[in-house]
């Protein structure tokens, strides 16, 4: 009787520490993704009458391709971070009957990229010359003579050029 009061209380205390374990503070998880990475430089990079090869060279092969519906490829891409909330997003290109693209649907929308608004292209916005107050950027100094920076630029110098050769067609008439 008290050998099997103890297995039963050992048991008990070995299955709570073992569920505690699993939902304990600072144990580390895996972020989880699933399907196609979809940016929307890539989207940006689509064009109406694109042939089937050429969106898949852009977008890469769909993750679902529907046999009910061929002219239509689905990309999906799922996130979840360790611990966090799904992220889910969807895009759909649309063929028409000559195998060209028609239209897109899903989360991502043909617009300006996140690189051309943080650099300024395409948005309508002008640079502007710098202010004759601004510090203006130091002229590099020469390498010492005989100092490993003087050393790397004479050999930088010194390289020649070689061609690469081009082979030859290989001869595919019959003999």
């Amino acid at each position: 009787m008290q050998n099997t009061k103890l297995l039963l209380t050992s048991f008990t205390f070995v299955g709570l520490l073992a569920l505690a374990g699993c939902s304990f503070p600072g144990v580390y998880k895996i972020d989880i993704q699933q399907g196609n990475v979809v940016t929307q430089d890539m989207i940006d990079q689509l064009r109406p009458g694109m042939t089937r090869p050429q969106v898949r060279f852009i977008m890469g092969n769909p993750l679902l391709a529907d046999t009910f519906h061929a002219n239509r490829w689905d990309y999906l891409y799922s996130l979840q971070p360790g611990g966090g909330e799904r992220q889910q997003e969807r895009v759909s290109v649309i063929f028409d009957s000559n195998d060209r693209l028609a239209s897109l649907s899903g989360d991502f929308m043909p617009g300006v990229s996140r690189d051309e608004a943080i650099l300024g292209k395409d948005s309508g916005t002008s640079v502007t010359a710098p202010a004759e107050n601004a510090e203006q950027p130091k002229p590099e100094k020469p390498a010492k003579p005989g100092s490993l920076l003087d050393q790397i630029q004479k050999d930088v110098d010194g390289v020649e050029t070689v061609p690469v050769p081009t082979p030859e067609p290989l001869d595919t008439s019959p003999q």
